[in-house]
């Protein structure tokens, strides 16, 4: 079950304005990367639903962060059929992210009062999710889009809420794009996920990067 309200989770992705995102098949691995997030300040992570039993990979992350990482808002994206959605809060996801828009997902994640976020790539899907109860659109892949994208989007439509994921660097000339554009929160992967020359994981660069990300989108707020 989830730790946090629908509510919680957007108010936190609202005053964040940043969500994690990546994917490991070892379940120390996933930890230290999520310990080195939320020591950098991140509030919020979105495990990616990828590999074989990643499934198990989030068990142990989920059980983890409700031992030791309190504040931490835990969720899973990747996420393709209402069934996996389903597992997935089962074991704690405390909201749910997929890369294309599915009315079945919506069902489940809505009869727990779970935040989903489709994917979409045109006001027509973006409607279409809104009037599915969506509170929260991902823009994917947010580099083949643009912030101009959202700025079109949101012209004739001040409400919607909008994600970008994908092509979201962790610089203030990137960011001062997005949500100069109007991004409710984005959501970075690979450029936050610092790695050595043996593509073993940077934990403390990870850190700093997270650090610095969070302060320079607070400046732009």
């Amino acid at each position: 079950m989830a730790r946090f309200t629908k509510i919680e989770v957007l108010q936190t992705m609202k005053s964040s304005g940043m969500v994690p995102l990546f994917y490991h098949s070892d379940s120390k691995v996933a930890i230290e990367v999520t310990k080195s997030l939320y020591a950098g300040g991140a509030k919020l992570l979105e495990f990616t639903n990828r590999g074989d039993f990643a499934q198990d990979v989030f068990h142990d992350l989920s059980l983890y962060a409700n031992e030791h990482l309190p504040e931490l808002i835990l969720g899973v994206g990747s996420v393709t059929d209402q069934g996996t959605a389903s597992f997935y809060m089962q074991m704690g996801a405390n909201f749910i992210v997929t890369p294309v828009l599915r009315e079945d997902i919506a069902v489940v994640c809505n009869r727990k009062n779970v935040l989903w976020s489709p994917g979409c790539g045109s006001l027509t899907e973006i409607t279409k999710a809104e009037e599915l109860g969506c509170d929260l659109v991902k823009l994917f892949p947010a580099g083949t889009y643009g912030p101009n994208f959202i700025k079109a989007v949101r012209a004739p439509q001040p409400w919607t809420n909008i994600m970008p994921t994908g092509g979201v660097s962790p610089t203030e000339e990137n960011l001062s794009g997005w949500f100069g554009a109007g991004a409710y929160c984005v959501g970075m992967g690979s450029k936050l996920m610092a790695k050595h020359d043996d593509g073993s994981f940077d934990y403390e660069r990870i850190k700093e990067l997270t650090q610095s990300a969070l302060s320079i989108i607070a400046k732009l707020r």
